[in-house]
């Protein structure tokens, strides 16, 4: 049977190990190109969109694509709605593997807010200094709010450059409790902005926060597209290999 994986996070690397030499799937993985030094999963891959709804049908059919799992990041709402129309189009199997989002305990300060704009004004009554850790594809909404100071963590610079006060720091997860604990202090944190990715990655700046008392402005994860969806790779695995099976 073969299979696509739409990649791009550490599950979908997780997946494409299991998927290494397996006798009843050949897997191929597609990266959307837009991390400029990908870490490419040990399976063929290709890397760049592919032309909206109509041209993930196309692939899929000329590919004979039998089954699909979108792994991509939880806030790639446009290649995830992409993907469950196609799929549907063409009447290929779709699941989803994506992380739990993480939850807030008891002694966390979180401020829940539903987009980036929103995001965006929930800091005008906080702190001044703003560790921004949200991707660099975003952090132009943050011109809105000009009269803090950003500290702005990504794995590529963002583009456009930010006029902002800002410090930027090119680095990948995952990231160290004791890190996140001296980076907030060594800069003053008063506030962080993160998307609720989950995962364990870059868990460790939650805690940091915790311990600090420092609020959290939380950006929820879009509404899904009805597609059933697991959270670890062992369970996407299970699924292909059922289909295969059947």
């Amino acid at each position: 049977m073969k299979a696509l994986i739409l990649g791009g996070t550490t599950e979908a690397t997780a997946l494409a190990r299991l998927l290494v030499g397996h006798p009843a799937i050949a897997a191929t993985v597609s990266l959307a190109g837009r991390t400029k030094q990908p870490v490419l999963p040990p399976l063929p891959t290709r890397i760049g969109g592919f032309g909206g709804v109509d041209g993930l049908v196309e692939h899929l059919a000329a590919n004979g694509i039998q089954a699909v799992v979108d792994a991509t990041h939880p806030f790639a709402d446009q290649i995830s709605a992409n993907a469950a129309a196609a799929c549907a189009r063409a009447g290929v199997p779709l699941l989803v593997l994506t992380r739990k989002p993480w939850a807030p305990g008891p002694s966390d300060r979180w401020i829940g807010v539903p987009d980036m704009d929103a995001a965006a004004e929930a800091l005008r009554p906080l702190g001044g200094t703003v560790f921004l850790t949200i991707g660099r594809q975003e952090v132009a909404v943050f011109e809105a709010v000009p009269d803090k100071t950003y500290l702005i963590r990504a794995v590529d610079p963002p583009e456009p450059a930010p006029t902002l006060r800002h410090t930027l720091i090119l680095d990948r997860g995952p990231f160290t409790l004791d890190g996140e604990l001296a980076l907030l202090e060594e800069h003053r944190v008063d506030v962080i902005v993160s998307k609720n990715s989950g995962g364990t990655a870059t868990e460790a700046k939650l805690e940091a926060a915790r311990r600090k008392g420092v609020p959290v402005v939380m950006v929820e994860r879009p509404p899904g597209n009805g597609v059933p969806e697991v959270h670890d790779a062992p369970a996407a695995l299970r699924w292909l290999e059922g289909l295969a099976a059947g």
